[in-house]
């Protein structure tokens, strides 16, 4: 489908090129987005337009701050698997020794706090695909990592951590979802609306009540339900323990809101051990882009076999895939 963009965004997306400061390049950006369709055809072009507004937002508030930190190693977390789902919680949360317990990864793990100074990422299995989890530095009211902005905007989810072994630890996971607020980055349950504001970027988050045993979590978690603004799903483990993380596996699966789609080869089985990852309700069109960039354009056609179908039908590109389908693409 062709976005079909009006004269009006092309001399916005003019002015942008044109524009010699962030400020001008950002009312650019901002008039292209009122402008711009919003259907779906136009989905990538809203998706690149909310991105660069993001970025340029951050750049002019990290400019009236001042010269950012520098910081030992890089910052940068290059998404790999499924999905990329970041870790967010106040010190001393157990952030550090889930990821230990879910991933092959070995992050610091102490029992005091600011342990992570930067992001430690590691690969979580679930079934036949990989989850990159993300630890990022606690976060309170005085410490804040101006990276955790940037990474936040490229990651797909968010895991909200709550101590319930401290009675601090509702009002302190409370501050983690206020601060967050203040570097527009909104911690929303899924399923919760698209922001309005493309400068605000919303990440679906569930919350994680970590340290279950402890006799008193009960309370702290219903304390935790009355001050924190958003009501998320739930899920209680202990780390330590190692009980409730099967079902975290799920649920973080689950939040990234993907389906498994197989390919094969006309006359060859299908490949079973290594699924295509798309958004739930993904086209052929859509699988055939992340097989290759240049196929999604050129694709005709496929054979599928899975829900909805009969074993090897022919569909058409805007053809609607479920979990675990097998596709043969036909360029």
């Amino acid at each position: 489908m062709a976005v079909n963009l009006p004269p009006q965004y092309h001399d916005a997306e003019a002015r942008y090129k044109k524009g010699k400061t962030p400020e001008e390049k950002l009312a650019a950006l901002r008039e292209m987005w009122v402008i711009l369709p919003k259907h779906k055809a136009s989905e990538k072009v809203q998706a690149d337009l909310k991105t660069k507004i993001s970025e340029l937002t951050d750049e002019i508030e990290q400019a009236k701050l001042g010269p950012k930190k520098a910081a030992p190693g890089s910052h940068k977390v290059p998404k790999q698997g499924a999905g990329q789902v970041v870790f967010l919680g106040p010190p001393n949360a157990g952030k550090s020794r889930l990821l230990t317990r879910l991933t092959k990864a070995t992050p610091a793990v102490a029992p005091y706090p600011f342990t992570t100074r930067e992001p430690v990422p590691g690969m979580m299995d679930y079934e036949d695909v990989r989850v990159q989890l993300v630890d990022l530095p606690p976060v309170t009211p005085d410490h804040y990592e101006h990276f955790v902005t940037d990474i936040t905007r490229g990651a797909d989810a968010a895991l909200l951590f709550l101590d319930l072994s401290d009675d601090d630890g509702p009002p302190a996971t409370e501050s983690v979802y206020e601060r967050l607020k203040l570097a527009r980055r909104r911690l929303v349950p899924p399923g919760a609306p698209a922001s309005d504001d493309p400068g605000v970027y919303h990440l679906k988050t569930i919350l994680v009540a970590n340290k279950a045993d402890d006799e008193a979590a009960d309370v702290r978690l219903e304390l935790a339900r009355d001050l924190i603004a958003e009501q998320y799903p739930v899920r209680v483990v202990s780390a330590e323990r190692g009980t409730g993380l099967e079902e975290l596996r799920k649920a973080i699966y689950d939040l990234l809101g993907v389906m498994r789609v197989y390919t094969k080869q006309p006359g060859k089985p299908a490949d079973m051990t290594s699924p295509f990852t798309c958004p739930i309700g993904g086209t052929v069109s859509d699988l055939a882009g992340r097989v290759h960039k240049d196929f999604e354009e050129g694709v005709k056609s496929a054979r599928v076999w899975g829900t909805g179908v009969f074993d090897g039908q022919t569909v058409g590109r805007d053809h609607v895939l479920h979990d675990k389908d097998v596709v043969e693409l036909h360029l």
